[in-house]
């Protein structure tokens, strides 16, 4: 341990009147020091000083808690309305989906009508176009018969004419074969003295 008496090369501490350091004893006393102080106060009770006529500035002559009073009942009634806005928007929201949901689900029960409609229409054509066939498979049929029966007749007829025209000229050959002038005659006036 260095003996207090000798002189090391410390550096320089410069003294002032407000602040100077005071040497005890040399049997082990310890240096105290002194705080600078103006008009009897130390450095923290002025800045406490200070502190103190700031706040009475601020609060009293500035308004400042007004303001910051202002500006927070301002951001509460801004955070208000965003509320309020966002309930809207979202009483709109679940309004739209219900009505969406019920436009879906009319939809859906649109399609089955419209498919339900589409399947006895498609059927009400089947069954019209099976009786439209039948009824023109029927008259066609009557037709068909109609002119068969036609065709039977004219030939049923053009066979009678055919028979009488030979019956005629076999008559006429067999009448000319077997009869003369002279029966001929007496012939003719049978026939006449009948009427």
């Amino acid at each position: 341990m260095a003996n207090p008496t000798q002189t090391e090369a410390l550096p320089e501490v410069f003294a002032t009147e407000e602040a100077q350091i005071e040497v005890a004893d040399s049997h082990g006393g310890a240096a105290v020091h002194a705080e600078p102080e103006l008009l009897g106060l130390a450095p923290f009770q002025w800045v406490s000083i200070a502190m103190a006529v700031l706040l009475l500035f601020a609060f009293g002559v500035a308004k400042v808690h007004k303001a910051i009073a202002g500006g927070l009942d301002n951001k509460i009634k801004a955070i208000k309305d965003n509320l309020e806005e966002a309930k809207q928007l979202r009483a709109e929201a679940e309004a739209l989906r219900e009505e969406y949901a019920a436009k879906i689900a009319n939809a859906e029960k649109d399609a089955e009508a419209m498919l339900d409609n589409a399947k006895r229409e498609a059927e009400g054509i089947v069954a019209k176009a099976q009786e439209d066939t039948a009824a023109m498979i029927a008259r066609r049929e009557r037709m068909a018969q109609d002119k068969i029966a036609a065709a039977e007749r004219q030939a049923v007829a053009e066979l009678k004419a055919k028979a009488a025209d030979a019956s005629t000229a076999a008559a006429a050959a067999l009448i000319a074969d077997q009869h003369d002038a002279e029966a001929d005659k007496a012939l003719a006036d049978e026939v006449i003295s009948n009427i």
